[in-house]
């Protein structure tokens, strides 16, 4: 993103995710969960254009019932990790 002062936050009830929003259209291009003291992320593989539809792997899933611990867990193992964020100009 070229200008990270477009990019607001939002984090749901749980308070385990930041979802990084694009305030000029409201897409989340990326969620980050600060685990044991790493940052992880996930991208939003929908925002990506150009992309071969067949190198995606898509999968359903329903989360409501993971207790915290299952969810970071979760995210250890499927997630980016040892994520570094940097901001335009840094």
């Amino acid at each position: 993103m070229q200008n990270p002062s477009l990019v607001s936050r939002y984090t749901f009830g749980t308070k385990t995710a930041d979802f990084h929003v694009c305030t000029q259209c409201g897409v989340v291009p990326v969620v980050t969960s600060r685990i044991d003291g790493d940052l992880y992320a996930v991208v939003n593989v929908n925002t990506f254009e150009n992309v071969d539809a067949a190198l995606l792997r898509r999968s359903s899933a329903t989360l409501d019932d993971e207790t915290g611990a299952e969810r970071l867990g979760r995210r250890k193992r499927n997630w980016i990790g040892h994520v570094v964020l940097k901001h335009h100009g840094s």
